[in-house]
């Protein structure tokens, strides 16, 4: 009961900061940023207490939906897409040090990194020597303890696809070389027309995992029963998909039905599901939301407008997402899923250093 009313105390102190902050003199926000009048402010979206970490606070977030996944199935997968700063962190008391995170690497199973090799600023771009070494410095720091890395390059050309296979094989991480950018893949490769290292094996774990296939926009595809169907008509070692096909959730029949590879053996279906951020979009949404109501809904994600950076600290998002049988993680084991790609893990940048940040990470 004390631990409660702490709990309450420190809410209504924050609220009351944060609404003095918002309706401060000469304040004008637009696109999560503060635009002209008075004397400027700089953008401080974290909660106002001292020591915050909006990274160490991602880490928590992650560790409590893998306990509560694991609760369940205890075999059940929990990836990361992109977030491979967060196996480290600077030790306490010095800054110019770092230590493996390893209670959040335990509670992980993979890091799905985008972009490691090919993709930025666009498909068939090398990446800049300086961003791939600094993660491919992070991603030795994940596989020693144990963390598998999976890597998704966007290529549209025989020559940069062959040569994201190859630079990723030769670091023994899983690849995936996509012709459009997520969110917006939404079909089969074109080359190469079959899995990269195609077997018979059935997949119940990553440690065989010799391949995959990331697929979030399945409409083109048709009916569900016909997407299913044709996603059963690969041999992908393990596939990732969306939780919805259009409007509706996939069916546990569908679900089913995705979990067998064309030649009859056993793989691997992962749910894509975004911790980071609330889409308008989607069953949890309520007609009365908007930027700043509920307090814990910030700015539109640049490239998606439909969607909102969330303070993913507050129990308001997090009980959404995880923790009891109506949330979002709940849902994805109820309708069979083998595990989750947790997507949005880096929006702490955006409570680092507003919107620039979020682009220069990019």
């Amino acid at each position: 009961m004390i631990a409660r009313l702490m709990t309450v105390a420190v809410l209504v102190l924050y609220a009351g900061w944060t609404a003095a902050y918002a309706q401060a003199p000469g304040r004008v926000r637009a696109q999560g940023r503060d635009v002209g009048g008075g004397t400027e402010v700089v953008p401080s979206p974290g909660p106002a207490q001292p020591f915050f970490d909006a990274r160490e606070e991602m880490r928590k977030f992650v560790q409590n939906i893998s306990a509560f996944a694991k609760s369940y199935n205890r075999n059940f997968v929990v990836l990361t897409q992109n977030g491979l700063a967060l196996v480290s962190k600077q030790r306490e008391g010095d800054e110019d040090r770092v230590a493996p995170a390893r209670a959040y690497m335990l509670s992980i199973d993979a890091i799905l990194q985008e972009k490691l090799y090919y993709g930025v600023p666009e498909p068939d771009a090398a990446t800049k020597e300086e961003r791939r070494e600094n993660l491919l410095r992070l991603a030795d720091t994940a596989t020693t303890n144990g963390v598998k890395v999976l890597v998704m390059d966007y290529a549209r050309t025989r020559a940069a696809i062959d040569d994201s296979y190859r630079l990723n094989r030769a670091k023994e991480f899983v690849p995936f070389v996509a012709e459009v950018p997520a969110p917006a893949t939404n079909g089969l490769p074109a080359y190469p027309k079959r899995p990269v290292n195609e077997n018979s094996s059935s997949i119940v774990s990553l440690n065989s995992l010799e391949n995959f296939l990331y697929l979030r926009d399945s409409t083109p595809f048709g009916r569900q029963d016909e997407y299913a169907l044709a996603l059963h008509e690969t041999n992908y070692d393990m596939v990732v998909v969306d939780v919805f096909h259009g409007r509706n959730a996939l069916s546990k029949q569908a679900v089913e039905t995705l979990k067998f590879k064309k030649l009859g053996a056993r793989r691997l279906v992962l749910a894509y599901v975004n911790i980071g951020a609330a889409a308008s979009y989607r069953y949890y949404w309520r007609s009365r939301w908007r930027e700043g109501s509920p307090i814990w809904i910030s700015a539109p994600l640049p490239q998606d407008p439909d969607r909102y950076f969330v303070e993913y600290w507050r129990p308001e998002w997090q009980s959404i997402i995880t923790g009891n049988t109506d949330s979002y993680v709940y849902g994805v084991i109820d309708q069979g899923f083998d595990g989750v790609v947790l997507d949005g893990v880096e929006s702490y940048h955006y409570f680092e250093g507003g919107l620039e940040a979020v682009e220069a990470a990019d």
